[in-house]
């Protein structure tokens, strides 16, 4: 396992053999691994970020991972509805509410290796196609069971999402560019609920919850038809991965793959606490109606996607005038995580007057982190890596979602209270804040020459022209 003990100060100074050189406006390599750039499963000298399609590409994964958390959430907006209609305890609202992220997660490693082995265009598409058909199904269901399994098939298509994100960003977008790609994809993934609660809210107290999901899912599989049209396809002759155990084995030795593993899972932790128990908080907890719990769940994720896009600029342009990569992205990634943690701590025990503001200050601070997060993991990783680094990461993860939401309902059922896990989910955030401090390591691309098993070399084969 690498000793990678360097925190936030200068990087070590590095070999000239190592240096990064620009291949175009975005594209980058490093002049020792000629054959990295090769194993690419997008051809970047003619497919780079500086493509006008490129600009398309990036609105629509913001798009689709706006579609994609207003999937995953929207049962936490029908929640209150559906406990009533079904008659079932909070234990078991909170059983339907993490089924999904037993399949979200325990695919992420499969779909990793999906999308560098395959061309990720399709693989994605097939994804969302997958998750959107379920979500409409979900609003002609009826049952306890049936509904416990549509949310495991929602979360087998979206299994590929963020594996698909970290191949795409990696690939066509360098290091002091990548904050602000990101933030697009964080934008998506906090406006989800913020519309899924101010818009489903309304529609929900309008119409019922069945036409609300019937509704989302027909308009998720829109999405596909500019996908089709906008993004590139691989290059017919870019080398594929084929070997699967050598990618897992070698990310696993890495100290800071285990650190970013343990950072994602405190993030989600909050994360999925909030997207799948905030709308019932809100309303059994603090007593609003079914419109007010849309304003105050929405103008929270409003500041959190707003706070992703500033701080997301702001990281590249501190990059870009000089800042090293370890101090500009660790620093704001670990003041964000306890910032996170403090408000929502206090937000278990702020008054009724302040609760709101509490709330909006939590989501701000995990703005400030969450765009940082994936860039971190797609320059460690590197393009040749990041799929299945991204897949192993999101693994471990989101089994946060599966904790969350199951542990909130039994601790809801004994104490009655939202008042213990406000309290676990700042604790778990807090201990994410040390590990980006003290387990992950020098932000920068990982020597996979030098770490991965010496059989690793025939999976990842050059063409003549690449070698020295």
């Amino acid at each position: 396992m690498e000793n990678n003990s360097i925190a936030f100060g200068r990087e070590p100074a590095k070999d000239p053999a190592s240096e990064r050189v620009q291949l175009g406006r975005f594209a980058v390599m490093n002049t020792h691994a000629s054959r990295d750039v090769a194993a690419l499963p997008m051809a970047q000298s003619s497919q780079s970020a500086g493509d006008p399609r490129m600009n398309r590409v990036l609105f629509l994964l913001g798009l689709s991972v706006l579609i994609n958390y207003i999937d995953r959430s929207n049962l936490s907006i029908a929640a209150p509805l559906i406990k009533d209609e079904l008659g079932i305890s909070a234990s078991q609202l909170g059983t339907l509410l993490s089924a999904f992220f037993y399949t979200y997660a325990l695919l992420q490693i499969p779909a990793g290796w999906l999308v560098d082995r395959f061309d990720v265009k399709w693989v994605f598409a097939i994804g969302l196609f997958i998750w959107s058909a379920a979500t409409a199904v979900t609003g002609i269901l009826h049952g306890f069971v049936a509904l416990l399994a549509i949310r495991v098939v929602l979360g087998i298509g979206e299994s590929v999402a963020f594996p698909a994100y970290g191949k795409i960003l990696g690939g066509h977008f360098k290091e002091s560019h990548r904050g602000f790609a990101n933030s697009v994809i964080i934008t998506g993934l906090a406006l989800g609920p913020a519309v899924g609660m101010l818009l489903g809210g309304t529609f929900i107290d309008r119409f019922g919850w069945r036409p609300f999901f019937v509704t989302l899912g027909l308009a998720g599989l829109l999405w596909l038809v500019p996908w089709v049209a906008w993004m590139p396809r691989r290059a017919p002759d870019a080398p594929r991965i084929s070997d699967q155990r050598a990618g897992v084995l070698a990310i696993l030795r890495q100290r800071s793959a285990w650190g970013t593993c343990i950072c994602q899972f405190s993030f989600n932790y909050a994360s999925y606490f909030l997207v799948t128990w905030l709308p019932f908080y809100l309303i059994r907890e603090r007593h609003l109606s079914m419109i007010q719990m849309a304003k105050v769940g929405g103008f929270v994720y409003v500041l959190f996607a707003i706070s992703s896009t500033v701080f997301g600029k702001l990281s590249d342009r501190w990059i870009a005038t000089g800042g090293s990569p370890t101090h500009v992205r660790k620093t704001l990634a670990t003041v964000g995580y306890t910032g996170m943690g403090i408000f929502l701590a206090a937000s278990a025990v702020a008054p009724d007057a302040t609760f709101l503001w509490v709330l909006a200050l939590a989501g701000a601070f995990m703005g400030a982190s969450a765009c940082n997060i994936w860039a971190m993991t797609q320059t460690l990783a590197g393009p040749r890596m990041v799929g299945r680094w991204t897949g192993v990461q999101n693994f471990v993860g989101n089994f946060a979602g599966a904790v969350a939401p199951k542990l909130t309902g039994v601790l809801l059922d004994r104490t009655g209270h939202f008042y213990w896990p406000f309290l676990i989910a700042a604790a778990v955030v807090w201990i994410g804040a040390l590990s980006w401090i003290f387990v992950v390591g020098p932000v920068k691309e990982v020597d996979w020459e030098k770490h991965s098993p010496k059989a690793a070399p025939a999976a990842y084969p050059a063409p003549e022209s690449s070698q020295p």
